[in-house]
């Protein structure tokens, strides 16, 4: 890293340990309906109720519920029906994902190209995470999908600090550098904050780490990582054979399985269901 670059990590440092670095939060009513879905007592129509609190996340739940992802042969035509056809579980997994969109909101021009940029990579990594999922027994496709939606989480409160020091926001390279270098620790605190648990926690710390391995099949890191590679958001060099994560999916480094026509169209449908 450049002198510059250097001088803004340790700053960055210094505001996380002292907790003077301001981190996003979800909004409330995603985190209500989170906290409702561990409560056993919890009915389709608590759900819905609770989302009703925010119009917004209302309609792009409906609108998801309809997309070609989970259309049935009957339109769902309000909440209620939404969470009772897609399952108290599933809704929360959507909603927290919807609501992502949300923290995606920038305080200037130049800040908002930033966020965008991140905010598309985010929805193309978890788009290709949930179609890897439907392939992976054991894994929840819709957690799948929000694994890939918080994996660069922590490059954005980087990001707004990094505004108030134009030499450091104008030098794309150091900027990147700094971003690389602190977006998994502050990733990690930013779930941690959420009451997140490890395996999306894990997604964070680990996202960029491609000698990472661990015991048993395949996880939300791995998919992460794959999603990574094959969507053409890492460098060239990484040499595939020897990541672990194409092994724990018992995929062959040859095929490139986003290229793969009947995925793609998969992978569209699920990144417009985000744009929505």
């Amino acid at each position: 890293m450049s002198e510059k670059a250097d001088q803004f990590y340790n700053e960055l440092k210094t505001a996380v340990e002292s907790d003077q670095l301001v981190l996003p939060t979800l909004p409330e009513v995603a985190l209500k309906i989170r906290d409702a879905v561990e409560s056993e007592n919890t009915s389709a129509q608590q759900i819905a109720e609770t989302l009703t609190q925010d119009a917004s996340l209302s309609a792009r739940l409906i609108q998801v519920s309809n997309s070609p992802l989970y259309r049935s042969r009957t339109p769902i035509e309000d909440l209620q029906m939404a969470v009772t056809r897609l399952g108290i579980r599933m809704v929360r997994d959507l909603v927290i994902s919807l609501a992502m969109k949300q923290i995606y909101q920038a305080t200037s021009d130049v800040l908002d190209e930033h966020f965008r940029k991140s905010w598309n990579t985010a929805v193309e990594v978890a788009a290709i995470c949930r179609m890897l999922a439907t392939t992976v027994p054991g894994i929840n496709p819709e957690q799948a999908l929000l694994a890939g939606l918080i994996h660069n989480i922590g490059s954005l409160p980087i990001l707004v600090m990094a505004e108030d020091d134009d030499d450091l926001f104008n030098d794309s390279e150091a900027l990147g550098n700094v971003i690389d270098e602190l977006t998994s620790p502050v990733g990690e605190l930013i779930l941690k904050t959420w009451n997140f648990g490890d395996s999306m926690t894990n997604v964070v710390k680990h996202a960029h780490n491609f000698s990472y391995d661990h015991e048993g099949g395949a996880d939300m890191v791995d998919l992460v990582q794959i999603a990574l590679l094959q969507g053409g958001h890492e460098p060239q060099e990484i040499d595939w054979s020897s990541v672990p994560a194409f092994a724990k999916l018992g995929m062959d480094t040859d095929v490139n399985v986003v290229e793969i026509e009947e995925n793609q169209e998969i992978i569209e449908s699920t990144k417009q269901s985000l744009m929505v």
